[in-house]
């Protein structure tokens, strides 16, 4: 009686790879969880007799800890995306609007599940407090006012941000797709070679 010995390998290249639909979950976390926390704290205060300071403190915390993480870390590592102001030395305020470089966006796309938590937050939240705007002003309590406009602005200037950002990319992608398009008809039609050349574009990529 005979046996056969047989050698089997893993962790080959032909072998599928797992691929993972979250990349950055400590990111996706922290981009909601200040958020969410600051409309926690609201509704339950509101509802509740908790302290009006406190309480205001502890938001106006989370919303300023929310505007800084998603304007300076989450947007640029879920969906590649960045706007920030910057002063000249003669004092010219300058918005800034940036996108992920196409040769990094090939290496590290974006995850359709990351940009999705990014988006639909980043959408929802800002009405949830326009209507809850709304009913203060119907309900005439005027108490809790300032907290909501406060929040409507800081979550509305992320909004407006990054849809800047998005349509600034996506104009960007195109006009460099139109010049490329336009120097290989240039070139097959005279029959020579063109050189490549890179347009700075670096207030617009990171």
């Amino acid at each position: 009686m005979s046996t056969d010995d047989t050698v089997l390998e893993f962790g080959s290249e032909n072998e599928p790879r797992v691929k993972k639909r979250v990349v950055h979950p400590v990111a996706c976390f922290f981009h909601l969880f200040f958020r969410v926390s600051a409309l926690i704290v609201y509704l339950v205060c509101g509802l509740t007799t908790a302290g009006f300071v406190s309480s205001f403190i502890a938001i106006l915390l989370l919303l300023s800890a929310d505007f800084w993480t998603v304007k300076n870390v989450t947007g640029r590592l879920l969906v590649g995306l960045r706007w920030w102001n910057k002063v000249d030395d003669d004092g010219k305020s300058t918005w800034i609007y940036e996108s992920r470089r196409p040769a990094a966006m090939k290496k590290h796309p974006v995850k359709p599940a990351e940009s999705r938590i990014f988006w639909v937050s980043l959408i929802v939240c800002p009405l949830i407090w326009l209507f809850s705007l709304f009913g203060l002003i119907f309900g005439l309590n005027v108490k809790w006012l300032a907290v909501v406009i406060v929040a409507l602005i800081l979550n509305s200037a992320n909004l407006f941000g990054y849809i800047r950002c998005k349509f600034t990319s996506r104009k960007q992608i195109g006009s460099l797709a139109t010049k490329y398009i336009g120097s290989q008809i240039f070139s097959s039609m005279t029959g020579g070679t063109q050189e490549e050349t890179n347009t700075p574009v670096s207030s617009e990529t990171f």
